[in-house]
C-alpha cells in the first residue's frame, strides 16, 4: 500500500460514521449498498472468491479498511457459525455505518442471489427442471480461480508475519488436503501460534472468550420438534436452526438437509435437495441462498422469504456481538497470538480451496488460458474483477455457441 492510500485510510478511520453529517452519512450507506449490491450480482464462485473480491474492493480500491483490518474480520467470522463470506460483508458494513450499515451491507450483498434464486425456483416448481447454465460457469470459473489467487496472495503476505504464522499457514493447507475438520484446524492452529508468541508471557487468555458460542448455540439448536406441516413457520423455525450451528460450505449444508428434509421429514426428495444445491452452487452470491430455493418449494413466497431470513438472521445477529470486541483481542498479547494463529490458519484452507477448485476449473486448453489471461489482468493490470467475470461469461456463451 502506498503512503497516500495510507493516509487515506488513516483519515477515514478517524471519521466515525456517528461524527458525519447526516448528508455524509447517507452517502455512505448508499456507497455500502451500491458496492454491495454489485458484489451479490457479480460474485460467483463460492466464499473464497467472494472474499478475494471484497479484499479487492475495500482494500485496493477504496480503502475503507486496513489489509490487516480484513484479516482479523475473516479470523472471526471462521470463529462463528453461518455463511463465511456473507458474515464478513456484514463485518464490513459494521466497521463503515454501524448496525445500520451492518444491514444495509448483508441485505444488499444477499439480495441479488435471493432473487434469482426464486426466480429459478418458480420455474423448477412449474417445469421441474434446472436451466442449463453449465456454458456460463465454464468461461467464469477460471477467472474466479485467478481473482481467488490474487486475494491468497495479498491476504497471505499479511497473514504470514512470522515463522509461526507461516508455519500455521502450510499446515492449514496440508490439513485442507488430509480432510480434515476446518473448525478443529483453526482453533488448535491458532491455540498453537498463541502459545508460541506467548511462551514467556504473562495474563489470561481472553481471546478464548469466542470458543464456546459454537458449542453453546450447537445445543440449543440440537433440539428439534416433530414437524407436523409445512409452512411458512415451520420452515422458518427450520432454517433459523441451520443457520445457528451451520460450520463449513454448501457441501456441509447439503448433509445437513439430507438428514432432515429428506430422510427424516421427508419433505423433499434427493432430486429435488440435489436440483437446489445446484441452483445455489451456480448462481452469484451465498451459497446458502439454497434455502430460499427450498423455501419456495415447501411454502411458496412466503417460505422463499421465512427460509432467507431464517438461515441468514443468526449472521447478523452474531455479527452485531462480536464486532466490537475485535479491538479488544488485539491489545491483548494472548488473544492477538490467537488470532493471527487463526487469520494464518483460514489462509492456509483457503488456499487448500484454491487447489481444489483450480482443478474442477482448468479442464481443457480454453479455460487454461483464460485463467493465465485473468492473472496477469488482476497482477499487473489491475482490472476489475466485475469486468473479468463478465468477460469470461461471455467466453462461456461463445463456446457454448460454436462448440455446443
Amino acid at each position: 500500500m502506498t503512503q497516500e492510500a495510507e493516509d487515506i485510510q488513516k483519515e477515514q478511520e478517524v471519521v466515525s460514521y456517528e461524527a458525519l453529517t447526516p448528508r455524509q452519512q447517507k452517502q455512505r450507506l448508499t456507497e455500502l449498498a451500491t458496492v454491495f449490491l454489485r458484489l451479490g450480482t457479480i460474485a460467483f464462485g463460492g466464499p473464497a472468491a467472494h472474499i478475494a473480491m471484497m479484499d479487492n474492493e475495500v482494500v485496493n480500491r477504496r480503502q475503507w479498511m486496513s489489509r490487516e483490518k480484513l484479516l482479523d474480520l475473516l479470523g472471526i467470522t471462521n470463529l462463528i457459525p453461518g455463511p463465511n463470506s456473507t458474515e464478513l460483508a456484514i463485518h464490513i458494513g459494521y466497521e463503515r455505518a454501524g448496525w445500520r450499515g451492518l444491514l444495509v451491507a448483508g441485505s444488499c450483498f444477499i439480495l441479488p442471489a435471493m432473487l434469482i434464486v426464486w426466480a429459478l425456483a418458480a420455474i423448477y416448481a412449474r417445469y421441474q427442471t434446472v436451466p442449463e447454465v453449465e456454458w456460463l460457469l465454464y468461461g467464469i470459473k477460471p477467472v474466479i480461480i485467478a481473482i481467488v489467487i490474487q486475494a491468497v496472495w495479498n491476504l497471505g503476505k499479511k497473514a504470514a508475519k512470522d515463522v509461526p504464522t507461516i508455519i500455521a499457514g502450510m499446515a492449514g493447507i496440508a490439513a485442507y488436503l488430509a480432510g480434515l475438520n476446518e473448525i478443529l484446524v483453526l482453533i488448535l492452529l491458532g491455540i498453537a501460534v498463541m502459545l508460541v508468541k506467548n511462551w514467556q508471557a504473562r495474563g489470561h487468555t481472553s481471546g478464548a472468550f469466542l470458543l464456546p458460542i459454537s458449542g453453546i448455540l450447537a445445543q440449543v439448536g440440537s433440539t428439534t420438534a416433530a414437524v407436523t406441516s409445512v409452512s411458512w413457520i415451520s420452515v422458518f423455525v427450520f432454517f433459523l436452526k441451520i443457520g445457528c450451528v451451520l460450520y463449513g460450505s454448501g457441501y456441509v449444508l447439503l448433509a445437513f438437509l439430507q438428514r432432515d428434509l429428506v430422510e427424516r421429514n421427508q419433505w423433499l426428495t434427493s432430486q429435488q435437495l440435489l436440483d437446489a444445491v445446484a441452483i445455489g452452487q451456480f448462481t452469484p452470491g451465498p451459497v446458502f441462498t439454497t434455502a430460499t430455493f427450498i423455501g419456495y418449494l415447501l411454502a411458496g413466497n412466503a417460505g422463499a422469504i421465512a427460509a432467507t431470513i431464517g438461515i441468514f438472521l443468526p449472521a447478523f445477529v452474531l455479527v452485531w456481538v462480536v464486532n466490537p470486541w475485535v479491538p479488544k483481542l488485539r491489545q491483548s498479547s494472548w488473544a492477538s497470538g490467537f488470532l493471527d494463529g487463526v487469520n494464518a490458519a483460514s489462509l492456509g484452507l483457503m488456499a487448500g480451496v484454491t487447489y481444489t477448485l483450480g482443478r474442477a476449473a482448468l479442464v481443457d486448453w480454453l479455460t487454461i488460458i483464460v485463467a493465465i489471461v485473468s492473472a496477469l489482468a488482476v497482477f499487473k493490470f489491475k482490472i476489475n474483477s466485475a469486468w473479468l467475470v463478465l468477460a469470461g461469461g461471455a467466453i462461456g456463451f461463445v463456446s457454448y455457441i460454436l462448440l455446443g
